[in-house]
């Protein structure tokens, strides 16, 4: 049982835990296999999984005492299989594997892999910012958060996931265009700051019960984001070809940007 792959955001990896969650909670592990040296000889067998959630773009299956924390990057997947069932990627790239009896939790490519007490988990996520799908979204800190350093970007602070969990460069992008804002305007130029954090909450909330994300309201293919992706086609809006170029707050961090000459002021 697989996915449509996209690029990993807040939305995805939402989605990927509750698929996870429906899975795995309340089962009993038959074996762990973990693909990495430092955790190599960690064995979860025996262990219930209590709950599969996410922070922002973090992964945490909360197995006994237990949580497998793991970070999909770019190319990373958590995919669900019955046991016996052909893997869609090569075993290879596998890192994890959690059995519970005929179901197989594989986790392939993953850009972050640890297993830790989860009494200990704020070591790994509590440096984030409120969580745009979590029960504890809190609008107020994350206008606060994403508005204490007026030199940044917009673009930039919005992909800092100390101030808002869950955001990647598909998102900022399409937040610059959608509020009208060049990704190089600074942050103390923003006018209404509640109204991004208001709006990039509505966008992941949109998004998280399908595989398929639109910003745009259409599924159809090469219609589904106004600027992502798009660098050099004609607007949506009003047709003037799209710039792009990359952006980042220090070298070695740049992201693809892409906006609209026209409605990006």
């Amino acid at each position: 049982m697989g996915y449509v792959a996209k690029v990993p955001e807040g939305d995805t990896v939402y989605r990927t835990a509750r698929q996870q969650h429906d899975a795995l909670a309340g089962r009993v592990l038959t074996a762990s296999d973990f693909r990495v040296p430092e955790f190599a000889t960690v064995d979860l067998a025996g262990e219930t999984v209590r709950e599969v959630v996410s922070r922002g773009k973090h992964l945490l299956h909360r197995v006994g005492e237990w949580t497998v924390h793991s970070h999909l990057k770019m190319e990373g997947a958590w995919r669900i299989f019955r046991r016996g069932e052909r893997w869609t990627r090569p075993a290879f790239q596998a890192r994890a594997v959690l059995t519970a009896d005929d179901t197989q939790s594989v986790g392939f490519e993953l850009g972050v892999l640890e297993v830790l007490p989860t009494a200990e988990e704020e070591r790994v996520v509590g440096h984030l910012g409120p969580d745009l799908l979590g029960a504890d979204w809190d609008a107020a800190e994350a206008a606060r958060r994403i508005a204490s350093d007026p030199g940044v970007p917009v673009f930039t602070a919005l992909l800092d996931q100390r101030n808002l969990a869950g955001i990647g460069n598909v998102y900022a992008n399409e937040l610059c265009f959608v509020r009208g804002l060049l990704p190089t305007r600074p942050m103390s130029e923003v006018d209404d700051v509640s109204a991004l954090v208001s709006l990039a909450q509505r966008m992941l909330m949109a998004n998280r019960g399908r595989w398929t994300r639109t910003t745009t309201g259409d599924l159809r293919p090469g219609r589904r984001t106004w600027v992502y992706g798009r660098t050099g086609q004609p607007c949506l809006r009003c047709g003037t070809p799209l710039e792009g170029g990359e952006l980042g707050r220090v070298p070695g961090e740049e992201r693809v940007v892409s906006w609209c000459p026209r409605c990006q002021r």
